[in-house]
This record gives C-alpha cells, sequence and structure tokens, in this order.
C-alpha cells in the first residue's frame, strides 16, 4: 500500500491541532497537551504523535498494536501557576474505544464510546510541579458498541481501524462554579439559551446586555437574517456567571416538511429546497479519523462549495467540532448519521437488498438487549453532544439495515429529543412506518424515487462512480467503486449526464435530496471527487458548477 501524505501532512507541527477544540462554548485559558506521547503495549514502547491514532502515518508508530490489544499512552504536564484557586478540567475528544485516565496514578475517568468527547475534573489529583497522565485503551472492535466502518480485515467498504486517541487532548481552568453547558434553541426571530451550571449571570448580544435567570436567557434578533449556505449568517454572544466567563454563537433558521404544487417538501426557511449532497467519509490518507490539520475541514467544504454542493452526508462517524463549526461558519447542511453498532450480514444487508428484497420488520434484529441499549444511549448523546450546531438539518438512524432494530421506537425517542429536525429512520432500505422521509439508495438502477409519495422524497447514495489516479491511490492493485473511467473526459461527461438525465427529471415529481457517493477517495475506494491525499479535484467547478446551480434552482421553479 502507498504512503500518502496530505500537504499538511508533510510538515506537521511539534503540537498539532493547537486549536481551541470546542468552539461553541470558549474560554481564554486553556493548554494542549497533543504531540509527543509515549506509547508502551506488551513490552513494546515507542513515541506517538497525539492526536493521531497508532494505525495512521502520521502518529510515527511504525508497527501499531494489534486490534484487542491493551496500550498505554504516558505524558507530563504543569499546570500554569496562573491557574492556582481554579478546578482544572480535563478534555478528551475521542479516544477508540475502551479507555481508563489517570492523573498521577489516581483514575480520574472511564469511558467506552470510541466517537464521543468526555472531561473530569482533575483538580484533587493534581500535585505541585510535573504530573502524570496516563490513558490505557483497547479497541477491541466488540461490535455491541458503535464501530462504523473499521475493520480488522480492511479492504472494499471497509477501512483501517482506528485505536486510541484521535482527537485533541486538553485542560482548561474554570472557577469553582463554573458553566457546565449550553442548549441553544432557536426559532426565526431569536434564541433561548439555556445554562447548565450557572443560574445567574449576564448574557452580552451585539451591545445590549440580557439577565440570566434561572439559567435561562432570550435573545431577540432585530431584523433577523436566517442561516443558510447561501447566507451563513451566525450571530456571537458572550456569557458571565460569577467568575466564569464564555464565549458562543448561534443562527436563525427553520426546517419543516409542507406540501407544495402537492408534493411534500423539505423546507428550509419558509422555501423548497434541494439538498444537494455528497457522502462524507472523514478518512484522511495519513491520519485517518483525523486530518494532519484542522483547516483540512475548511478545504473540504470549500472545495465542494465550489462544485456546487451544499450538504454533506457525514457518513456513520462524529466528528470533531471544529468540523460542524466549520460548515456552521462557511455554509454547508450536515446529514448526521448515528455510528451503526451490532453486525453486518453481506447476504442480508447487501446482496438481498440490492436484488430488491428490501421489505423486512426489524423487531426482531439486532436481538442483543445490552446492544440495544448502548445504541440508543449513544444516539441520545450524540444528539446532546451536536445538537447546537445549526448545520445540523437532518439525523439518520439506520443506513441499510446495519445494527438496525425498532426503528419506529428509535424514530420516536429521536423525536422526542429533537423535534426540529429531519430525521430518516432506515437509510437505503429496511423502511417500517415512521421516518420523515422516503429514503433510498439507488447505485446499479436508474435513479427512481421511493414508493412512499406522502414522504419527502430522497436519495440518500448513489453515484460512486471511478476515475483512479495511481500515484494518488492508496492501493493500486485493487479498486473498488461502482463504474469506472479511463480518463477525466469520460468521467466527467458520464457524471454530467447522470445528473441531467436522472437526478434532475426527478425533482419536479418530488425528489428534495440527492447524496452523491462521495467526497473523496477512501483507502481500497477510488470513487471520491478528491484524491485520498487530497491532491486532486477530479472535477473542474466551471463545468460542473451550472448543471449544480441547476439543480438546485429545480425545486423552486
Amino acid at each position: 500500500m502507498q504512503k500518502l501524505y496530505t500537504a499538511a501532512g508533510q510538515k506537521l507541527p511539534d503540537i498539532p491541532w493547537d486549536r481551541y477544540p470546542r468552539p461553541q462554548l470558549v474560554r481564554q485559558d486553556w493548554l494542549c497537551l497533543n504531540g509527543s506521547w509515549k506509547l508502551s503495549w506488551t513490552g513494546q514502547e515507542t513515541n506517538i504523535c497525539v492526536p493521531f491514532c497508532p494505525e495512521s502515518l502520521l502518529s510515527g508508530v511504525e508497527v501499531p498494536p494489534a486490534i484487542g490489544e491493551q496500550m498505554t499512552y504516558r505524558r507530563s504536564f504543569r499546570i500554569p501557576d496562573s491557574w492556582r484557586g481554579r478546578r482544572v478540567l480535563l478534555h478528551f475528544g475521542a479516544v477508540g474505544r475502551e479507555c481508563r485516565v489517570f492523573v498521577n496514578d489516581t483514575e480520574v475517568a472511564r469511558h467506552d464510546s470510541g466517537y464521543l468527547s468526555f472531561s473530569a475534573d482533575i483538580t484533587d489529583a493534581l500535585r505541585p510541579g510535573d504530573n502524570e497522565l496516563a490513558v490505557t485503551a483497547v479497541n477491541d472492535l466488540d461490535r455491541r458498541f458503535p464501530w462504523g466502518k473499521q475493520s480488522g480485515k480492511r479492504g472494499g467498504m471497509w477501512y483501517t481501524p482506528v485505536s486510541g486517541i484521535w482527537q485533541t487532548v486538553w485542560i482548561e481552568p474554570v472557577p469553582e462554579h463554573y458553566i457546565h453547558a449550553l442548549r441553544i434553541e432557536t426559532d426565526a426571530e431569536g434564541c433561548t439559551v439555556r445554562c447548565d451550571g450557572a443560574c445567574e449571570g449576564t448574557l452580552l448580544f451585539e451591545g445590549s446586555e440580557i439577565a440570566l435567570r434561572n439559567g435561562f436567557a432570550r435573545i431577540d434578533v432585530p431584523s433577523p437574517e436566517l442561516w443558510s449556505p447561501e447566507h451563513p449568517k451566525l450571530y456571537r454572544f458572550a456569557l458571565c456567571s460569577g467568575e466564569d466567563a464564555v464565549e458562543s454563537y448561534f443562527a436563525l433558521r427553520t426546517l419543516r416538511i409542507e406540501t407544495v404544487d402537492g408534493l411534500p417538501r423539505l423546507c428550509l426557511n419558509g422555501e423548497p429546497y434541494f439538498f444537494n449532497g455528497l457522502l462524507d467519509q472523514g478518512y484522511w490518507s495519513d491520519g485517518l479519523y483525523t486530518p494532519a490539520s484542522p483547516d483540512a475541514y475548511a478545504e473540504d467544504i470549500l472545495a465542494m462549495k465550489s462544485l456546487g454542493f451544499n450538504t454533506l452526508r457525514k457518513h456513520i462517524k462524529v466528528e470533531p467540532e471544529q468540523f460542524y463549526y466549520d460548515c456552521d461558519r462557511l455554509g454547508m447542511v450536515v446529514f448526521q448519521d448515528m455510528v451503526n453498532n451490532s453486525g453486518y450480514h453481506y447476504v442480508r444487508d447487501t446482496v438481498l437488498p440490492t436484488l430488491h428484497f428490501q421489505h423486512r420488520r426489524d423487531t426482531y434484529y439486532n436481538r442483543s438487549t445490552e446492544a440495544r441499549a448502548i445504541f440508543t444511549r449513544t444516539m441520545h448523546e450524540t444528539v446532546e453532544q451536536l445538537r447546537n450546531h445549526p448545520c445540523i438539518c437532518y439525523w439518520t438512524i439506520f443506513n441499510e439495515g446495519w445494527g438496525q432494530f425498532c426503528a419506529d421506537e428509535q424514530y420516536e425517542l429521536l423525536r422526542a429529543q429533537d423535534p426540529t429536525r429531519f430525521i430518516d429512520s432506515t437509510s437505503g432500505w429496511f423502511h417500517q412506518t415512521k421516518s420523515d422521509v422516503d429514503s433510498i439508495h439507488c447505485y446499479f438502477d436508474p435513479q427512481h424515487l421511493g414508493k412512499r409519495p406522502e414522504r419527502p422524497q430522497v436519495i440518500s447514495e448513489f453515484g460512486g462512480y471511478v476515475w483512479k489516479l495511481p500515484e494518488h491511490s492508496f492501493n493500486r492493485e485493487k479498486t473498488y467503486g461502482y463504474k469506472k473511467f479511463d480518463s477525466r473526459e469520460a468521467f466527467t461527461a458520464d457524471l454530467l449526464r447522470l445528473y441531467r438525465e436522472e437526478i434532475l427529471p426527478l425533482i419536479p415529481r418530488g425528489l428534495c435530496a440527492a447524496i452523491y457517493t462521495q467526497v473523496s477517495d477512501v483507502e481500497d475506494e477510488t470513487n471520491g471527487l478528491l484524491t485520498f491525499d487530497r491532491a486532486v479535484c477530479k472535477l473542474e467547478s466551471e463545468t460542473f458548477r451550472p448543471l449544480m446551480d441547476e439543480l438546485c434552482a429545480a425545486i423552486r421553479s
């Protein structure tokens, strides 16, 4: 396999990702703990560059531990003198999968979900001078827990596993009584801010002071500007409570399903909107789950916007908050998948549905009571972690039956938790009775609508065309994709034909969203619009963009 570095990966700084990791709850004081750590397992020790997983090129680990083998990370750190008298919080963006955290041999945290952030108050474990931080982690690919597309035998549509620390590790000081979290609920005129951990204080917004009472404050926005990919307006505010002060932001937008000219439509800000999107796996040639630089997200987003896309379907992965912040500020809708757990069966979940055997009740799928409970808990935690981001307009619960069970019940749970966004219960097939959309995958047949015309129509995966550039491909020998081309010209021509002759005519008939596979090549898959190393965009904007603009305008004509 080729070692493919992105441009940023070729000039990695000593402390990668040295950027405040939580854009919606920003404090001024913090300390990044990324960079060089010691990593040991089964009698071996090496240096590793955090936050890159040991399986990645950027980690510097030549031969990573085996799947299921426990690793121990170690480093020392000092608390700045200016933090004296304050509490100290330790934060992890994500660790795959199960981990325990120790400060000076005192256990301060345990966590078992490889895609979600967690924190610990480590104040009582600290000592003057150097402090020792240790993290034990094991990625056993236990399928009771979310595992996404990781596989111990990577190949095709299954990818290299991601073990251990793969997002930023950092500490920050807070007063004894501090703001734990913000919950931001918006409408077309303003927002309500709920503050967990503080009851009284002052919210500062555009020169005005608004009282925080009983943990709540209401911001009414004069002459409100609504957020959209074409106009990604963000409003910023500061919140002071006691000795704590944070900065945050919000955006105003509405999402509704409305009947327009006799057809159900997904509406953004009261108008039918065509969500013209791409599947986004979130893999990188040198960092796997973690790009070399946080700037990489903005580069991908802007590259796709330049081609005329306005939506990314974040495919069964939860990203660092930097990704969602960049989508918020640059204007990119996100369709966010829940990360699958439990089993995958090739014949049941892929072969038979591709042959149109797509209707099965899911009451007895995924029969493990424990696995079901873990999925439901993780779905809830995913929504709580991401819910303030205006870019997220759509949740996907299950993809192609992977780990699917009782989708109607999961829909009701998610709808109760978040009544504001669209919900796709079953992307692809094995549809049950409750979902906001009729969501199909269509790779091998002519593009068509689903069988539930009473719902907004969504083609949530299609395309997957391949134009392979060997010098920018991870695997020169094997190629995975759905239709192959030998030149940029042939690739571009047939992709334009696909959109013009098959997608565009469906929009007047009810198509509301189309998600092409995919943003970038991923390992064996070479069906991306960008190469895996992000060195080449396979399309030219001046050729492709006009048709994309025509697609988005068609829903309003």
